[in-house]
């Protein structure tokens, strides 16, 4: 057993850039064991990742905010403070802030994450009311 106080590494909030668009942070909760990761990550509004797949599939449990999870071939659904969301292994998704609020979660990543293009502005829904 190992028990993490504080951040994993004991350092400062990442940037993201690469594989997300907006303004993202991450902190790691664990270093990558055994093939999974554990990240709480901040989304400005239209903060988001690409679109990716992860090899075992990923949990987000959202903290803070509201979003969006959007599986290949499926419309967006919003999330919130108090969802869990299971993506299934190699499933094609992105997920995000909305455009008119933050959003936090705590991203459980199981196996290899594969990143792939940027999810097309068309894409991602803008001026939608969310509950």
């Amino acid at each position: 057993m190992k028990v993490f106080h504080g951040r994993a590494d004991g350092g400062h909030s990442e940037q993201r850039g690469e594989t997300f668009t907006g303004t993202v942070y991450a902190d790691p909760v664990m270093p990558a064991t055994s093939g999974v990761t554990i990240n709480t990550v901040f989304f400005a509004p239209q903060g988001r990742t690409y679109w990716h797949t992860h090899e075992l599939g990923q949990v987000l449990q959202v903290t803070a905010g509201k979003g969006w999870i959007c599986v290949e071939g499926e419309a967006p659904q919003e999330i919130r403070q108090g969802d869990i969301v299971f993506i299934g292994p190699n499933e094609r998704h992105w997920h995000g802030a909305s455009d008119a609020s933050y959003m936090v979660h705590i991203a459980t990543s199981l196996g290899k994450a594969t990143w792939q293009e940027e999810v097309a502005e068309a894409d991602y829904p803008k001026g939608l009311t969310l509950r």
